[in-house]
């Protein structure tokens, strides 16, 4: 079932609780905690992400739905305070969210604790990885996986004629994990990294590890960054008059990474997923008519050219969560431990849900549930992401 269609049919559910409002029955409410970095550093991510949750129907399941939506200003204590909030005060059935790897990892013990099903909108897998770890049984995650991307990108590079590469990356388990993900594909394709270098996201300067992969002549630099924080050393490579290939990872694609890096992103490649290239993809791609729905929808209601990959994760997680939540109303009424572990155990159950960024198959062994059909190459062309077809 495609994207918009599912909206559709929540928005009928919707209209058929509305008529019969007059009738003495009681509605079970599901109750949704939304935790996303809406300031702070990762705003670019946290602002479209919550964009798109404000675009979800009012039911999940056929019955009413009550989203409670906080901001964690891109900091993992908040985060974890957040997720505090919503189990221990609002009782909610499932919470959505973070933006960050980091506030993930931070609020794994209270999720595994509570026993509450959780939709993260993180881009690292190591939040979901392994599956059947107690911690992580409880989690789910929207984006697909640095391990899916890195394979993608390396692909790309060996293709290309990448044999030597320097890697510069957030000092936080986003960098962390895209140099995991990315140095078995890195081997399997004859690909030596060379240097390895980190920043911080809130760095106003990286012009030390920028010279020292500079030194070591690499045919490419790849940036492991996400929003707008990851554009510092790409605009420094540039000023410091690198010649070889910049390739940055899924993180970068908002309208404000374009923004801020202007001439000096241009010609940049990223593995990407479907919603962000959506207008330029084949004919042929699978998600096609589901992105360009979403992202018509979006920009009418944002503004053109304002969808991100993050927007279309979140509202991603609106089909999935909206099927799963139909099944596990069978099982249990919301606001018991019954329903939250049948909501767990039907996310698990995922099949061929069509969202913007793919298409969702999850299991026991997979809480992400993406295929080769959610990752494609992109570029930035005349400040503009689109696909790549070679």
């Amino acid at each position: 079932m495609r994207w918009i269609e599912h909206l559709r049919k929540a928005a009928m559910a919707l209209t058929a609780v509305a008529a019969v409002g007059m009738v003495p029955m009681v509605q079970a409410e599901v109750k949704v905690g939304v935790v996303l970095s809406s300031t702070g550093p990762a705003a670019a991510l946290g602002i479209s992400s919550r964009n798109a949750i404000q675009m979800w129907p009012q039911t999940l399941g056929g019955e009413p739905a009550k989203y409670i939506i906080l901001d964690d200003a891109t900091d993992p204590s908040a985060t974890v305070r957040s997720f505090s909030k919503f189990i221990n005060e609002e009782k909610v059935d499932v919470i959505v969210g973070p933006n960050l790897t980091a506030g993930a990892l931070a609020a794994l013990d209270l999720i595994a604790q509570s026993k509450t099903p959780t939709i993260t909108l993180v881009g690292s897998g190591v939040v979901v990885e392994p599956p059947d770890d107690p911690k992580k049984r409880w989690v789910f995650k929207m984006a697909a996986t640095d391990t899916l991307m890195a394979d993608v990108l390396a692909q790309y590079m060996a293709q290309h004629g990448v044999k030597t590469l320097g890697f510069i990356g957030y000092a936080d388990s986003y960098g962390e994990s895209w140099l995991n993900a990315f140095k078995p594909f890195a081997e399997k394709h004859g690909i030596q990294i060379v240097g390895v270098e980190r920043y911080n996201r809130t760095d106003t300067s990286v012009t030390g590890p920028v010279l020292k992969l500079i030194s070591l002549k690499p045919d490419a630099v790849l940036i492991a960054g996400s929003g707008t924080p990851s554009v510092l050393p790409q605009k420094t490579l540039m000023q410091m008059g690198y010649k070889g290939t910049i390739y940055q990872t899924h993180g970068i694609a908002t309208p404000e990474f374009l923004k801020i890096g202007g001439r000096d992103v241009e010609g940049t490649i990223f593995p990407t997923q479907p919603v962000v290239v959506a207008e330029t993809l084949p004919q042929d791609h699978p998600v096609r008519a589901a992105a360009i729905e979403f992202v018509n929808a979006y920009n009418a209601k944002y503004g053109a050219n304002s969808v991100t990959q993050f927007a279309g994760d979140a509202a991603g997680a609106y089909p999935v969560l909206n099927a799963a939540v139909e099944r596990a109303l069978q099982h249990g009424k919301p606001g018991t431990v019954e329903f939250r572990t049948a909501l767990r155990d039907e996310l698990e159950r995922t099949t061929e849900v069509i969202m913007p960024n793919g298409i969702v198959n999850t299991s026991a062994k997979d809480h992400v549930g993406l295929d080769g059909r959610s990752a494609v190459i992109g570029t930035i062309r005349n400040n503009r992401f689109v696909y790549l077809a070679d």
